[in-house]
């Protein structure tokens, strides 16, 4: 049984998540991606590293944890957050949050084509679900005069990337604290973002608007950061139904945000999206109804 702080954490986790893809649009409006992406996570590594090695976590890797840490962080971290926010650059904010979270989907997919996990009813219904959802934004994206297709791959792509180090989480042995472990991932995805993003954008002058220091500490403290506490703290102790309802919840809440904080207005094909995604999570993570 969830408890009421649990259920009021879960709550506000779900509002950080969502309110971080209108957020990081914003954020594009006076910075470049890469540039966006190097500056939040690097700030959010730092903060994070602090905060764990003061509750005495084992924050220093030992030599044979180094692979690992690069293994997960390529897909986990460096590919998710790089192709995201290509996505969020293409599209809609709240159409990209639709759009990622169907990673939950394209997890149980590629375990059950690849690695011999059970295709189930509801796994085959969850991706004609998913299926439907990108068609219905594909079509407006091409119909739109101003339409950007490009974005749904880039963000299917960033989807794919955190099914795939999902799995290779699930599959993989460590002893490293997995807050020590996220932590180091986010600090060598960082350094990786700077370079690429010196070597394909301009260096920002950093005269922002009022607006934008703000936005930008929403995703250091917020996104990368109070998300993150709040996430460890609860995965170990939430049922995986409550989790899902969570994961459900988020692109909703980033779509009906975008609305106020970027002046996104969206269309019916995002509403009717929202509801095929919703119902295909649903169906990958609730568990099934245990008959009396």
């Amino acid at each position: 049984m969830i408890t009421r702080p649990q259920a009021i954490a879960l709550a506000a986790l779900t509002l950080m998540l969502g309110v971080n893809w209108p957020m990081m649009k914003l954020s594009l409006r006076e910075l470049s991606p890469m540039y966006f992406r190097a500056i939040t996570m690097t700030g959010g590594a730092l903060w994070l590293y602090a905060f764990y090695r003061a509750r005495g976590v084992r924050m220093t890797p030992h030599r044979d944890e180094w692979g690992l840490i690069v293994k997960l962080g390529l897909p986990n971290m460096l590919g998710w957050h790089t192709l995201s926010i290509m996505g969020v650059k293409e599209l809609a904010s709240g159409r990209a949050a639709i759009l990622g979270f169907t990673m939950p989907i394209w997890t149980v997919l590629i375990g059950a084509l690849f690695l011999g996990e059970r295709l189930t009813r509801r796994v085959a219904l969850a991706s004609a679900a998913v299926a439907v959802a990108i068609g219905l934004l594909l079509m407006h994206e091409l119909q739109a005069l101003s339409g950007r297709p490009v974005g749904i791959l880039w963000m299917e792509a960033a989807a794919l990337c955190w099914a795939i180090g999902t799995l290779m989480m699930r599959r993989s042995r460590f002893t490293l604290p997995v807050e020590a472990l996220t932590v180091w991932m986010m600090i060598l995805s960082a350094a990786c973002l700077w370079l690429i993003a010196a070597a394909t954008e301009p260096a920002p002058t950093f005269n922002f608007s009022a607006i934008m220091w703000a936005s930008l500490a929403y995703g250091v403290l917020i996104n990368y950061g109070f998300a993150q506490i709040i996430w460890f703290g609860m995965a170990r102790n939430l049922p995986p139904a409550t989790s899902a309802i969570s994961v459900m919840a988020v692109p909703l809440v980033g779509t009906l945000s975008a609305t106020w904080i970027v002046g996104e207005s969206p269309h019916w094909q995002d509403w009717a999206a929202v509801g095929f995604v919703m119902a295909a999570i649903a169906a990958v993570l609730l568990p099934p109804r245990r008959s009396a």
